[in-house]
């Protein structure tokens, strides 16, 4: 699709997306990475947790996973591996990524907040082995952001 640019005459290309369902996605890192999220879900539900929001969205940021379990409310991020020969999977987290998800995290708690909710930032690793389960790591409170 061709644009005319305002009161020049030449045509800009614009930009659109389309939207992709996931059972068509092809790329096996984004589809690793679902799965991943799917299982960080079913874990955390398994502990008491209750699913406040999937990939919450701010601009181009997100956070995986939002969680409450009573008054505590964690922004989680979700990694997930096959091997470990690249570190753990949190070790991908970092101090970009934080902040990232730090801004997203305060609009969703101006949004969707309560009074006397506390907060924190956790990292769920989801670690595949080929032909096994996944193997499960909740790091609880993995960074604090300074304000």
């Amino acid at each position: 699709m061709m644009k005319a640019a305002h009161g020049h005459g030449v045509a800009l290309p614009t930009m659109t997306r389309r939207f992709v369902p996931t059972r068509e996605w092809e790329d096996a890192r984004q589809i690793r990475g679902l799965e991943g999220e799917h299982t960080a879900m079913a874990y955390l539900t398994s502990c008491g947790w209750s699913i406040e929001a999937h990939r919450f969205r701010l601009g181009r940021h997100d956070v995986d996973l939002i969680a409450r379990r009573g008054h505590i409310v964690a922004f989680i991020e979700v990694k997930t591996r096959r091997g470990t020969e690249f570190g753990s999977p949190g070790s991908a987290v970092g101090r970009r990524k934080q902040a990232a998800i730090a801004k997203v995290a305060d609009i969703w708690r101006i949004r969707f907040g309560h009074a006397g909710d506390e907060y924190r930032f956790d990292v769920v690793e989801v670690s595949e082995e080929s032909g096994e389960s996944p193997a499960i790591n909740h790091i609880e409170d993995a960074w604090r952001v300074l304000r």
